[in-house]
């Protein structure tokens, strides 16, 4: 369910890399919408603390959503943005939210906050898959994960401040993320990769309950928090004592992995629910089951009871949502839904149902008075062997559900579920959920055009261009959205003409760095706000940072793009300029604090932990110069009377456009010596200076005719014997025309004179 490579991260990757990755996620226009499935839900009575109840949805999109709740309406209330992978379960705790996440951290909010994360809670080697909570000791949490780790968190004491200095700042960061202050929690136990933040131990280190060997998907806790419960991979369910993290009993009975778990107030009663599609309800007291329930026809995923825990509500992957009596077994068929279910709330007279969809759906549910349900009809006794309800559902007998729609919807945005990058590696092409097909610039993050219902590998094939560039980044949507990487030195490796991006007023030679530019885009909030507390911070006369350091720097390292303005990190070209409307988030894996995710808009210019390589080509200007040069041979095609004007190879930028080449094979036929006075031997050995007596010469060719080249032959480039088109560049001929990995060799052949 959970093992898929992430977007952010890295905690378990045994990938090897020197240098912090750089990532930005492309949010959705409507940034109100979850645009992945829904993992969980977490309701808020909000008697005791407002005048409106709550709904708190965790997604696969990595955020949460809270959502109030009015008169039968949910209205969008605030985004909690910190996580860097889906967040997989979220509970209320007194007045804070705590969510856990596939990035194998805890985060705690501020459950009427804005969305500024409070603290991050760092114990676990791998995803974190559940969390449970005592109701009414409203300071203990337990998680649990694919790990197998399960730890208590006394979450005040985890919550207390190391130092003044340190830590007293975090509150006021948005999202919790201060740099090396991220977090003050040091693992004692396990693996290196999980460190505290500047060395600092906090102190405080949770309860460990051990003794699963395999991932654990489900955690339950009675109310005072005397009692945990928990169930995984390994079909049985362990029970501890939460308070010293000790076994109590194990309890056998299902035959494959326990998905959810649920215990009544007192702790005597738990329900499980397994992908084996049975529900068993066990009693702790007598440590054996006492009934067990066939009313799925596949896994069950999510449970929740009646207050009086006598009736459960139940879903999972057979889409299906069924009220059961506890006592007299008595179930109905609620409703069906078109995704499978992954978790459950009870609020009231309304079950609210998280699927694999990015739409949350409310349906009726007389929370209260279940048996109002049972009088409508449509009941069936649930059977004790799991096979029973298949073998019923097989011969006709389904039952139909008591409702039809959902009494209200909170919509989603649809996930993308396919994506490929065009060749001009500016350019994706997106399929969603929907069916619908996009294409997307991501040097701006914008859908540029929106092509509807349409055939995606027919539309690709329509969109395909003949041109080679670099594959300067790459890209997954695992989040249901696009998450661009960059990785250094390779993500620099990509240069474009700065008059094929329509750059008003550039030179014809001028080139773009793809790379630094979209760093530029994305980063000119914090460059701005940077500059701003740099330079309230100076003395008076001090001018030795910000502005001017920028300046004297712009001159000397952008040479090929200097865009003449005093400050370079601040002015971002057209092509790279991302929607403040809704503005793409960034991903980064921090110093020691681990990775954090921020909306770019959010970034206030005093984040320390931006990768270095980030912020030195933003502000600096220096990036690694990848190679983009491409050796060549150039000699005249057979049967052509034309003259050997080169001897050896010759270098060139990989960009470089055929009709630049042919422009250079014009000017040496027709000047009757070699220019510079045998630079040609130069150029022969490939040197650097080679390409620029290419650039050279096309330059010199566009000041003005003299007389004599009026009588300019015309030139035709071949390789492979086929004609070249004037608009290709070196790379694209080599890539689709030469296709050998030995040096490209191109012939030349004059057509006629004019």
């Amino acid at each position: 369910m959970h093992r898929v490579g992430s977007a952010g991260n890295t905690a378990g990757s045994t990938r090897p890399r020197k240098e912090k990755r750089f990532t930005y996620v492309l949010n959705d226009a409507d940034s109100k919408k979850h645009c992945a499935g829904i993992n969980c839900l977490a309701y808020l009575n909000g008697s005791a603390f407002s005048t409106s109840d709550y709904l708190f949805s965790g997604s696969r999109d990595g955020t949460l959503k809270r959502w109030e709740l009015n008169n039968g309406n949910a209205s969008f209330s605030a985004t909690f943005e910190s996580h860097v992978d889906w967040v997989n379960d979220a509970i209320i705790v007194g007045e804070k939210l705590v969510s856990c996440s596939s990035d194998t951290t805890l985060k705690v909010w501020n459950c009427f906050s804005e969305g500024a994360c409070t603290r991050t809670l760092r114990q676990h080697s791998d995803y974190v898959i559940c969390l449970a909570a005592a109701e009414k000791n409203s300071n203990i949490v337990a998680s649990g994960g694919l790990g197998g780790e399960v730890f208590i968190w006394d979450i005040d004491a985890a919550l207390a401040p190391v130092a003044k200095s340190v830590d007293a700042k975090e509150d006021e960061v948005p999202n919790g993320n201060s740099g090396p202050a991220l977090t003050t929690l040091c693992n004692v136990n396990s693996s290196s990769n999980i460190a505290s933040s500047n060395g600092q131990t906090h102190g405080y280190s949770p309860i460990t309950a051990k003794g699963h060997k395999d991932s654990v998907y489900a955690l339950a806790m009675n109310d005072t928090g005397t009692l945990l419960v928990s169930g995984g991979t390994e079909k049985v369910v362990r029970v501890w004592d939460p308070r010293t993290g000790s076994k109590k009993m194990k309890l056998r009975g299902h035959t494959d992995n326990i998905r959810t778990l649920l215990l009544d107030s007192t702790g005597r009663y738990c329900l499980s629910g397994s992908s084996d599609s049975m529900i068993r309800l066990w009693d702790l007291g007598q440590q054996r089951c006492v009934h067990s329930y066939a009313v799925h026809t596949d896994s069950v995923w999510a449970l929740a009871t009646t207050p009086s825990f006598g009736h459960v509500y139940s879903g999972g992957r057979d889409q299906s949502v069924y009220l059961t009596d506890l006592s007299t077994r008595e179930s109905v068929l609620l409703c069906t839904n078109e995704y499978p279910i992954l978790q459950l709330s009870l609020q009231d007279d309304t079950i609210w149902v998280a699927t694999t969809d990015s739409s949350v759906y409310g349906w009726p549910a007389e929370g209260h008075t279940p048996q109002k349900v049972f009088e409508k009809g449509g009941s069936f006794l649930a059977g004790n062997l799991s096979f029973s309800r298949a073998r019923a559902s097989l011969e006709g007998s389904a039952p139909v559900p008591v409702y039809k729609e959902p009494s209200i919807v909170i919509p989603g945005v649809p996930a993308i579920i396919q994506h490929e990058i065009m060749n001009n590696r500016r350019h994706v092409l997106t399929k969603d959920t929907a069916g619908s097909v996009k294409l997307w610039e991501i040097t701006r993050g914008a859908v540029i055009e929106d092509f509807g219902k349409v055939s995606f590998e027919e539309k690709k094939k329509e969109l395909f261009e003949m041109v080679s560039i670099p594959a300067w980044f790459t890209m997954d949507a695992r989040l249901g959205c696009l998450s661009v990487h960059l990785d250094t030195p390779q993500c620099f490796s990509a240069e474009i003409y700065a008059v094929d991006l329509n750059v008003s007023g550039a030179q014809e030679d001028l080139k773009i760095n793809l790379a630094q530019e979209t760093l530029r885009g994305l980063l000119v909030h914090w460059s701005k706000r940077k500059q701003k507390s740099s330079s309230h911070s100076l003395s008076n006369g001090d001018s030795s940072s910000g502005k001017d350091v920028l300046s004297k720097d712009s001159p000397r390292s952008r040479s090929e793009v200097d865009d003449g303005t005093e400050n370079h990190a601040t002015h971002v070209l057209p092509s790279f300029e991302f929607s403040m409307v809704s503005p793409p988030s960034i991903i980064t894996e921090g110093s020691s604090g681990g990775p954090w995710r921020k909306r770019i808009t959010d970034l206030d210019g005093t984040e320390g932990d931006l990768p270095w390589w980030c912020v030195d080509c933003v502000t600096h200007n220096r990036y690694p110069k990848e190679n983009t040069k491409c050796g060549f041979y150039l000699h005249p095609a057979e049967g052509s009377p034309a003259p050997n004007i080169t001897q050896g190879k010759l270098s060139a930028p990989r960009i470089l456009r055929i009709h630049k080449v042919a422009n250079y094979v014009v000017e040496k036929l027709v000047l009757d010596k070699p220019l510079d006075g045998g630079s040609d031997s130069t150029f022969a050995m490939g040197l650097s200076s080679g390409q620029s007596q290419l650039s050279t010469l096309d330059s010199s060719s566009r000041i003005g005719l003299k007389p004599w080249q009026k009588l300019k032959p015309c030139v035709e480039i071949l390789c492979n014997n086929q004609v070249l088109s004037q608009e290709m560049s070196l790379a694209t001929v080599r890539t689709y025309i030469w296709k050998k990995p030995e040096d490209l060799i191109l012939h030349y052949r004059v057509v006629q004179s004019r």
